[in-house]
């Protein structure tokens, strides 16, 4: 009897150890918040996004592969329903689902007034349906672009903020490695502050010199580093500039108004080169899906210093 007892105990210790053993598995939905999130959970859990690196999530359909993913990890992260629109049916009874736009603590900012006002959390109830570029012929579209702009990960400020959410996430969902994730989290913030001050020194003399960006979606850098954004192509990457925009820029180039004109890697430059054909004004890239950092130690801030360098090596 003794022998079956302790025959039992072995079996319920390994069972337990199995269990244990079962790496606390994270899915993520874009590369730049993979960075983050890879970082915060290192020696303690796995992440993975889903979307192919330099994928628009604007436009993203899930494969059946991606919501077998989503359904079996045990933390589902995500920026929120202004982003990644694709996820908000499958995450709405999602028990593990966590989408950073719904949560307290991050300063997010507003489209319709991002140079003077941030946006705390909780303001999602947008009546006053602000047109953010008069000369857009697309403002109405599906995503409103009169409420909260998502795109968080390029302010170092709101990355802060949200790498503290998340691990507040992590050790609720995971109690076993809360001190990994806590010393995770604070090495990561002081690696980001450093790469902020050096950041400051290389683009505060750059601070009136004016440009265009290709898609409204770099608020929360400009923001944090004072740069002078005179405008953009189109609000969103898959819609196409309307002609009174491209008008506009143009005649601005010809002003000599701009010292750059900014494409991206994922769309096509046919349209930045039409604008800025003869004006001499010069056109850089700025990647703000990551496409080409290296994932692992230090990526995040290897995706902000490339994008610090694209700008100011367009401006000088």
């Amino acid at each position: 009897m003794q022998r079956i007892t302790s025959l039992a105990c072995a079996a319920a210790l390994m069972l337990s150890s199995s269990a244990m053993a079962k790496e606390f598995n994270v899915v993520t939905t874009i590369k730049p918040l993979n960075l983050i999130v890879s970082e915060l959970v290192q020696g303690a859990a796995t992440s993975e996004a889903i979307l192919p690196p330099g994928v628009s999530p604007h436009d993203y359909a899930l494969r059946p592969s991606d919501v077998k993913k989503l359904n079996n990890a045990d933390l589902v992260i995500w920026v929120g329903p202004q982003l990644e629109t694709f996820l908000t049916k499958l995450m709405a009874d999602n028990p593990n689902s966590f989408a950073l736009t719904q949560q307290a603590g991050i300063h997010f900012l507003n489209y319709a007034s991002e140079e003077k006002d941030e946006a705390h959390h909780g303001d999602h109830d947008h009546d006053h349906d602000h047109d953010h570029d008069a000369h857009d012929e697309h403002a109405g579209h599906h995503h409103n672009h009169s409420g909260l702009n998502p795109h968080f990960w390029m302010g170092p400020k709101q990355t802060i903020e949200a790498a503290n959410v998340i691990t507040e996430a992590l050790i609720k969902h995971d109690p076993l490695h809360k001190k990994v994730y806590l010393a995770n989290l604070s090495t990561f913030t002081s690696e980001v502050n450093q790469a902020v001050n050096e950041l400051n020194t290389e683009l505060k003399p750059l601070s009136g010199k004016g440009y265009y960006v290709f898609h409204d979606g770099y608020g929360y850098f400009e923001h944090q580093f004072g740069l002078n954004n005179l405008g953009h192509f189109t609000v969103e990457p898959d819609r196409r500039p309307g002609a009174k925009t491209l008008i506009t820029i143009r005649k601005s180039l010809q002003d000599k108004q701009a010292y750059c004109v900014f494409s991206e890697p994922q769309f096509s430059p046919a349209v930045v080169d039409s604008v800025t054909e003869g004006t001499g004004v010069k056109i850089g890239t700025l990647d703000p899906m990551a496409t080409n950092v290296k994932e692992g130690k230090g990526g995040y801030v290897r995706f902000i210093k490339e994008l610090g360098q694209s700008f100011a090596k367009c401006l000088k």
